[in-house]
This record gives structure tokens, sequence and C-alpha cells, in this order.
């Protein structure tokens, strides 16, 4: 690996770390979205008063929400560490890099529509057109996410065989 490979290998790590701290900061917020769900009000200690409202939502939709945000922030990081390991080239680790930070972010914000408007779960396209919103955005994701892990094992396994 020549110095500006190398230098643009960590360029890509640090993106995806970077990302990755954010994926998990918006997990992190959307969880806080979850405490006053599961509380009935939104009240933080030691700050005095609350504000008596429910949050729409049910309490799968508010856990996947917040999960959603610590697993794809989690799996950026773990991106990130292999990267160096992943047999493309440099173009390719680009495209990854980028793929990896639209895919984590699309499905977060996907993931919250649900427990925002309840009705709007993504698992099919139609209904209103909330769910329309979250469907468009939640399954380019995964068809992209499919795509690009089954690339990942070809061309790791490919490059195994060699060695």
């Amino acid at each position: 690996m020549n110095e500006t490979t190398s230098t643009s290998m960590r360029r890509y790590q640090h993106l995806l770390v970077g990302h990755g701290a954010l994926v998990l900061l918006f997990g992190f917020i959307v969880g806080f979205g979850f405490l006053f769900f599961l509380l009935g009000k939104i009240a933080l200690w030691p700050i005095p008063g609350s504000i008596e409202i429910q949050l729409p939502g049910t309490y799968d939709a508010w856990r996947m929400a917040h999960l959603e945000g610590i697993l794809n922030g989690f799996a950026l990081w773990i991106v990130a560490a292999v990267l160096p390991l992943i047999p493309f080239e440099a173009k390719g680790i680009r495209n990854l890099t980028w793929g990896f930070i639209f895919i984590a972010w699309t499905i977060v914000i996907a993931s919250l529509i649900d427990p925002l408007f309840p009705d709007a779960r993504a698992l099919e396209m139609g209904r209103n057109m909330m769910n329309t919103i979250a469907f468009l955005t939640f399954y380019p994701a995964i068809i992209g996410v499919v795509v690009v892990v089954c690339a990942i094992g070809f061309k790791s396994l490919k490059a195994a065989r060699k060695l």
C-alpha cells in the first residue's frame, strides 16, 4: 500500500468513525424520546418541572428507533476497523465508505418515522404519506446493505483463496 493509498484509507476510516459517532448520538437522543414515551411526560432531573404529554408510538417502535442508532453507529465503527482488510481498489473503498454512511443514516431516519407517525411502519408501499416516505427511505438502504455485504464477502473469500 503506497502513501497516497494509506492516507486515503485513513481518511475513509476517519469519516466512518465520525459518522458512526454522529449516528450513535442520534440513537442517544432518540433514547430520550423513548424515555419520555415510557414516562408519559417530558422530565429531566435535575431540571425542575415536567411537561405532561404522552408521545405517540409504541414501545417496540421507540425501542427499535433507539437501537437502530446505536447498532448502526457501532456498525460504522466496525467497518472502519476492518476497512484495510477489504480487498477493493481505492474507488471501491470510497464507494463502500459513502455507501455505508448513506445506509446508516437512512436506516436511523426511517426507523424514527414509525414512533412519530404510528401508522408508518414501512413494511409495504402506500397506506399513507408517512408510510410511503419511510418505505422509500428504508428499502434502498436494505437493498444497498445486501449488495455491499455480498460484494465484500465474495471479494474477501476470493482474496483468501489467493493467499
